[in-house]
């Protein structure tokens, strides 16, 4: 098989990667509550706030392929940037995400866990446009509420980046009582991490 440059790949190419070069690390950057409710098997949980807030400290300590992954590649994306400069050169996106994976039929582990980001954001942002228009009614300058939440949707498309994501990430049920920091950085920097 050809291995893939870095870049995006698609589920084949990660399944033949795998096949290929069975220490290929997958590495999930969503948050753990995502990944708790469901994951590429083997697959390891690092979520990509935790990739900024160590980005410094990212250095590889191994020459295994990394594919990151997301729910539909934004995330994974943005992770890919920061660790251009650590060291990981052979480094790939999942297109797509898991969702790409899903909608092949390839293997999830399943369990317990919350919504995906994106749909979480859809949630709070049409709730705080719906009540804001409502109240608006009673109270006209509401309505700057519903155009700044637009406004902050529009500059999210158009930057790739999402300041209500971000802060979503940090409430409790998107995260796990395992978050366990060192070990979460291992399975992408260090030499043949434990499989769980």
């Amino acid at each position: 098989m050809n291995h893939p440059k870095p870049g995006a790949v698609d589920v084949a190419q990660v399944r033949e990667l795998q096949e290929a070069n069975p220490r290929t690390r997958v590495i999930d950057v969503r948050t753990p509550g995502e990944f708790a409710a469901a994951h590429i098997p083997g697959s390891y949980n690092v979520p990509l706030d935790l990739l900024r807030e160590h980005q410094r400290e990212l250095s590889a300590e191994h020459g295994d392929p990394v594919v990151l992954v997301c729910r539909s590649g934004m995330r994974a994306d943005q992770a890919q940037q920061l660790m251009a400069t650590s060291g990981l050169d052979q480094v790939h996106v999942l297109q797509g995400g898991i969702s790409s994976w899903e909608s092949v039929g390839a293997p999830l582990k399943r369990g317990k866990g919350t919504w995906a980001m994106e749909r979480q954001v859809r949630l709070v942002a049409g709730s705080i446009v719906l009540t804001t228009v409502v109240a608006s009614l009673a109270y006209e300058p509401l309505k700057w509420v519903a155009a700044a939440i637009g406004a902050g949707l529009t500059f999210a498309a158009v930057t790739d980046t999402c300041a209500m994501a971000r802060m979503l990430s940090l409430l409790p049920w998107n995260r796990t009582r395992t978050c366990d920091m060192p070990t979460m950085l291992a399975a992408l920097t260090e030499a043949a991490p434990e499989r769980a």
